[in-house]
């Protein structure tokens, strides 16, 4: 989407805004379900998760494809391919937590994802303003959906170690507390562009909504029930440290990427959609980091670390007349 801009605007008889609004309506329902769709693993398995994921998203991608204006498009890129999204990113973890037991071979597959996934970074760009610059931004949905379905089929033999448990009880209360709360987070992220005065009220109100979560959690814990997050989680240092740097890793990798794409199409409108993509290719370098260990991972990150702040340091470009 972040290299499609300017054509679906143009070709929905949309403004650039409202392409804006149907990313961040996409990021709002993935961060409000990610954690519940982790959850429902349990209750349903974590490759029926996967499999409905893949399905919901690739349904989006192709309404997305067909949409004749904003609101079908919000509705499958934004909505399905979100709620997609949450259901089938956490079974990958689980599942691999699950079929690699022995430390070696686990530490050995999260590397492969994490390389895979740089792939996935540095070439969706790519692919999107190639597709979009060739053929036109509706085949890169498309193109989605083809992807999709070739997952849903190399998927056919992987197997769940562990049985569903359809009577896990699922902490609804927090889900929607952790929901609502990432949303005004999120939402007051946003406005910082457009109210400051807005801005700090939708983060207090998310930050005390997110202390009313582990309020809830605790409650819960303390009277022997299952919430939808343990907070015996964040008592290991090891997971602590985990999360702290894949959300700066990605805070790093995916705000440059749109900060530079959405830059470069709408402001400077001086490169193609191609030429846009090509300058968030720089998520590429997690491939050799995400594949190697010690001393030269910390080198390719470091690596990495000072080419996002040269990209951003370096894209000056005049505007051009409209």
């Amino acid at each position: 989407m972040n290299v499609m801009i300017n054509d679906i605007s143009e070709d929905l008889d949309t403004t650039v805004q409202g392409v804006q609004v149907a990313i961040t309506v996409f990021l709002l329902v993935m961060a409000a379900l990610m954690i519940p769709g982790g959850k429902l693993t349990d209750r349903y398995g974590r490759k029926r998760c996967l499999l409905a994921g893949l399905v919901v998203y690739g349904v989006g991608a192709l309404l997305s494809a067909a949409a004749p204006g904003l609101g079908v498009l919000i509705l499958g890129n934004s909505l399905l391919e979100g709620i997609g999204t949450a259901l089938l990113i956490p079974p990958v973890y689980i599942l691999t937590t699950l079929l690699f037991t022995d430390l070696t071979s686990r530490a050995r597959a999260f590397g492969t994802i994490m390389a895979l996934g740089g792939i996935g970074a540095a070439a969706g760009p790519l692919i999107g303003g190639l597709i979009t610059t060739t053929l036109g931004w509706r085949a890169a949905f498309v193109f989605q959906a083809l992807v999709v379905a070739l997952i849903v089929f190399l998927s056919r033999h992987v197997e769940d170690p562990l049985p569903p448990d359809p009577a896990r009880p699922f902490d609804t209360t927090g889900a929607v507390l952790s929901a609502v709360g990432l949303v005004l987070l999120v939402t007051g992220i946003l406005a910082a562009d457009d109210n400051v005065w807005l801005m700090p009220g939708l983060l207090v109100a998310g930050a005390l909504v997110l202390l009313w979560f582990f309020r809830s959690v605790r409650a819960k814990e303390r009277a022997g029930e299952e919430p939808l997050l343990s907070t015996r989680l964040f008592h290991d240092r090891t997971s602590n440290l985990g999360l702290v740097t894949q959300n700066v890793q990605w805070l790093l990798l995916m705000g440059t990427s749109f900060t530079v794409a959405a830059y470069l199409q709408v402001v400077s409108r001086s490169v193609s959609n191609l030429g846009s993509s090509l300058g968030t290719a720089v998520a590429g370098t997690i491939l050799v980091s995400g594949l190697t260990s010690g001393a030269y991972a910390a080198a390719m990150t470091v690596l990495a670390a000072v080419g996002l702040v040269g990209l951003a340091a370096a894209v000056k470009l005049p505007r051009t007349s409209r």
